[in-house]
Order: structure tokens, then sequence, then C-alpha cells
């Protein structure tokens, strides 16, 4: 216990009281309101940057260690702009806290496994690497006692989201999934509303967005092998990954393109735009899911987009679901009784309802159709709390109030959802999908997909 904490809650004890915080009465490693959340940042690209920008707002958080294997980059191609890497994100970030706490230092690593060794103040920690190593990093750091924030998709596969939540669920940490739009109130006013009805019972659902390929002329591997840039620890980028020589269509950001170490356009996305799905009708596991690519793809490298259909059985009183999912530009075609005026969203969801249909556009705003329907419905009250910020509600959990919204039990449900689409895509089949046994009973060989494979040392279990 810090000494000002010891000083505070024995005076507390002296005058005849006994509230002590979570984590001095054992299990999880709570921290007190009064004190700030220590975070290690674990990735120091584009996202990784971004969240540090958001944490700077919060006045109880501050970041006092990052861990990255590149030094530095140039994120200029990419809709970040700017340098990521160790030395750039770290320079931020000191000069940040620097302006409150004079010669304030940022510890710096290569490796995040020797950090959280190390750094011992470390409360929590942000993941925001590529996405093959998502569970990897976020099972060690739970098992290390630390609070876990990590990018979406949660996990690269589906076993690993059942790891990651069965290990946050036995750890008791407070996790957060990065979805950000599910902290909006315009998202949970969606849920509200066609939880309330307003469409009546709802037989499809619809998402896009306008994402492709980042390397879009590329028809699998890349070839030639320039050297490893000054500054990147290749061999600890790869992680979990059998060895290959480097590329710069891989770092930064393109990586995704890649099944080795991404999930395409879909797993990009897919935790985003079927969020509200996902969560207004408290979706579980498909019976089929059936995806068929736009655009070139192969064992290596994902298509520049994909159309995929879920089916979801009957439930709870509610009629089945047939859910579809689009990218790389692709929309669905225009349904009857959208007036001519109204166009469908670059990026959005369609509901369609037996009493009429709901839009959204980017996920926050909202039209109901037909007119009529829209001018008699009165929405309801909220039922969702509401909040001050994805990381906000992250951190109040760690200081020991509610779970987050998109906890790891949830986010591992949406994250398995989506990858789904992806089994299927790369099966090139429709899937029948036994959740239980974790298993598509129809192609045996879907299960490397499933399952993962991993470099002795960097299993996830």
């Amino acid at each position: 216990m810090k000494r000002r904490t010891f000083l505070k809650y024995t005076a507390a004890a002296a005058a005849g009281f006994h509230v002590l915080p979570r984590h001095v009465l054992g299990g999880p490693r709570f921290v007190p309101p009064s004190e700030k959340v220590n975070i290690a940042l674990v990735g120091a690209g584009g996202q990784g940057r971004t969240n540090s920008r958001v944490l700077f707002h919060e006045p109880d958080a501050q970041i006092i260690a990052m861990a990255d294997p590149m030094d530095s980059f140039s994120l200029e191609n990419f809709y970040y702009r700017g340098m990521g890497g160790r030395g750039p994100v770290k320079a931020e970030i000191e000069k940040h806290y620097g302006q409150s706490t004079p010669n304030f230092r940022c510890a710096e690593y290569v490796d995040f496994r020797e950090m959280l060794e190390k750094e011992k103040a470390i409360d929590a920690v942000l993941c925001a690497t590529p996405d093959h190593l998502h569970a990897y990093v976020s099972v060690v750091a739970m098992r290390h006692g630390k609070h876990v924030y990590c990018e979406k998709p949660l996990t690269h596969n589906i076993r690993e989201g059942r790891v990651v939540a069965r290990v946050a669920k036995e750890t008791g940490v407070a996790t957060q999934m990065g979805n950000q739009r599910h902290a909006t109130d315009g998202l949970r006013r969606t849920v509200e509303v066609l939880r309330d009805g307003a469409i009546g019972p709802v037989t499809e659902a619809h998402a896009w967005v306008p994402a492709g390929r980042w390397n879009p002329g590329l028809r699998g591997l890349p070839e030639g092998t320039p050297p490893v840039p000054d500054g990147l620890n290749w061999d600890l980028w790869l992680g979990p990954r059998e060895h290959r020589p480097y590329h710069p269509a891989y770092v930064p950001v393109a990586w995704r393109d890649f099944w080795a170490f991404g999930c395409g356009a879909m797993g990009d996305f897919g935790c985003h735009d079927l969020d509200t799905i996902v969560w207004a009708f408290d979706l579980k596991a498909p019976d089929t899911i059936e995806a068929s690519p736009a655009g070139f793809m192969n064992d290596d490298i994902a298509p520049y987009g994909e159309i995929c259909y879920f089916q979801f059985p009957a439930r709870d009183g509610r009629p089945p679901l047939k859910v579809t999912w689009y990218s790389g530009g692709l929309r669905p075609p225009r349904p009857a009784g959208l007036p001519e005026s109204v166009s469908l969203a670059r990026r959005g969801a369609m509901y369609v309802g037996e009493k009429g249909l709901l839009l959204t556009s980017g996920g926050t705003e909202m039209q109901l159709f037909p007119a009529e329907l829209a001018a008699a419905y009165e929405p309801p009250e909220p039922t969702l709390p509401r909040t001050e910020g994805h990381h906000r509600e992250w951190l109040d959990a760690i200081k020991g109030g509610p779970a987050t919204e998109s906890n790891f039990a949830y986010a591992a449900q949406l994250t398995e959802i989506t990858l789904l689409g992806l089994v299927a895509l790369r099966a090139d089949v429709q899937c029948q999908w036994d959740a239980e046994a974790m298993k598509v009973t129809n192609f045996p060989n879907a299960d490397p997909v499933i399952q993962g494979a991993y470099r002795a040392g960097w299993e996830v279990e």
C-alpha cells in the first residue's frame, strides 16, 4: 500500500471508520477513487497513439510505460497521419504529462513482457497491437493482475476469444474492448428503440462499411526480401506467427490485409458495425453462415470486400433473424417503401420489421419509415446507462465501479460472431455451426481457422 493510502486509512480506522478499497481486501488490484490509474501502452502505432490522446483528457489516468517492437515509422500514407512507434509516441506522452509533472518520464520497452516484470506500478494495460497479438497480450496482462483494454477485434480466432473471456472471469480484472461507438448515446438509443418494438418484430438486419484492402492490387504474399528497417524487432513483431521475411506491405497498418496478422475489412469493422445488432437482439450463435468475397482472395490475403449472411434462430418470442454484412463498397438493395429522396448512407445499417424500417448512418443518426410510423412513435425512456466515454467506463470499473458494457464477456461473443463470417468466407461453404463443440459440422477443414496456430512459447491458453 502506498504511504499516503496507508495514512489515510489508518486515520479513518482511528476515527472509528473501516472503509477499505477492494484491492486492499484482496483479489484483483482495484485502484482507490482518490488515486490515478497507472497505464501501460502495448502497441504504439496509430491506434495506440489515438488511445493515448483520449487518455490525456482523463485527469485520474496517466501512461507511465509503453512497449512496441518498432521505434519509429511514418503513418502519412494512412488515415492516422504523423508518426508512430515508441519514440514519437513516448515524446508525445512525456510532453503532455510534463506540463503538470516536471521531468515526467514514460518507461520505454521493446518487449511488453519485460515491461510487466519490471514496472510494478502498472495498474492497467491498453493493448493496441495488430490483431494476431491481442489475445496473447491480454491473457499475459490479466494473469499479471492488470486491468485490460484491448482494441477490436478482441481476438484473431474464435478459440482465443473463449480463452480471453475465461481468463477475464477467473482474474476478475476490469476489461473493455475498444469498439468506441458502443459508448455513444446514438448507438444506445438505437438499441433501446429496437428493443421497444418501434418497427415491430425484426426479421432482417443489414450493416455495411466502405472499407477495402490497403494493398488492393496484391494477389497473395508480397515478393522480395527488403532489409528490416533499423529500430524494428521483426521477430518480436511476428510474435506467435512462424517466421517470414519482412516486407513493408505488412507494416504499419496494412497487416490487416493478411490472414496471418489481421482479419480484413470485416475483422476491422465488424465489432463496430454489428455491435448494435448483437446488443439489441442479444444474439448468440447463428445456425448457418455463408459468405462470398468481392475481389481476389486466397489462403494468404483477404478480399477487397465481402458479403456475409448469418441466420439466427427464433429466440425468446422473437422471429428468426437474417443478418447481412457488406464491405468494400457493397450495400443492400433499396427496400420497398423507402422514399426516393432517402439515400443509403456510405456506412450504415438497416433493420426490417413487420411495421416498418429503421435506418442508421454511422451508427448515431436514426430514421424511421414510413413517415406515419415515425410521426406516431413515442421513444421510450432510456433503459441503458449513459456514459462519459468508452475509456471513462473502463477507468471507473478499475476503481471499483460497474463493469464496462463492452467487457470481455460481451466482447468475446460479438467478436465470435464477426469471426464466424470470416470462417465462412475462407471455407467457401454454407457453414453449419455447433457453438458448444466450437465446430463447423459440415466442414472439418475449418478447424485451423477456428483454432489458430502458434510458435512455441506464444501459445494462448
